[in-house]
């Protein structure tokens, strides 16, 4: 076979690296038994070595918006089931919003654990880091449990915005969810979540609880 362009590779061989694709996804769309809402939500547009990513989570009460946040992020592949993250990300709710550059790597590790670590440098030297993991377990060919972690950290405290130094946060959750098809999956599950130090502090000074379980049901859907 004589050396092929890149466009009669394509043609033949029906693989192109360079083609542009996008997907919006709401991994978690719930409803709370205590009232309110929570979603976590994540769109993509670009190539395989290329993309911009919108990244947003957050939860909402009868109250209003209680804490939410966006990032805008360029992605790259690092490696194969790994990619890079760089951009910003705009925290809103109660407290004072913030601002903050985001950089980080999120993929699948061995026995398919996808996880995810991110950084934050945000002004007056602030900084911060998420970490997320979760696994899907396969019961049968639709009906799939899905463990989850996230733990957030912060370098100093921010009194305005209820955030203390050192380990703030940390959730952990079990949701068990029927796809109806690959595309869309309703939900059950629980979650218990635990603030640590001057973020426990703050919630309490503010007559919120520092920890507790709900359960939760919602749906999963991607486009």
């Amino acid at each position: 076979m004589h050396e092929m362009t890149h466009a009669e590779m394509v043609d033949v061989m029906g693989m192109d690296d360079r083609a542009r694709f996008g997907m919006l996804a709401f991994d978690r769309l719930e409803h709370l038994d205590a009232g309110g809402q929570a979603w976590e939500a994540k769109a993509w547009y670009g190539s395989d070595t290329n993309r911009l990513v919108l990244r947003s989570e957050g939860e909402r009460s009868s109250e209003g918006l209680e804490h939410a946040d966006l990032e805008v992020l360029w992605g790259r592949p690092l490696a194969a089931f790994w990619d890079t993250r760089l951009g910003m990300r705009r925290d809103f709710g109660h407290g004072a919003g913030r601002t903050w550059l985001a950089f980080g790597i999120d993929g699948v590790a061995p026995y398919w654990f996808e996880l995810s670590a991110t950084g934050y440098l945000g002004e007056g030297g602030r900084t911060a880091l998420r970490l997320e993991a979760e696994y899907e377990w396969l019961l049968t060919q639709r009906l799939v449990l899905q463990p989850r972690a996230e733990v957030e950290a912060y370098g100093k405290s921010d009194a305005e915005a209820g955030i203390g130094s050192g380990i703030s946060e940390a959730a952990i959750g079990l949701r068990l969810r029927y796809e109806l098809r690959r595309e869309f999956a309703p939900y059950v599950g629980v979650e218990h979540a635990r603030r640590f130090g001057g973020t426990a502090d703050f919630a309490r000074d503010a007559g919120e609880a520092a920890s507790g379980t709900r359960w939760v049901a919602g749906i999963r859907v991607w486009f």
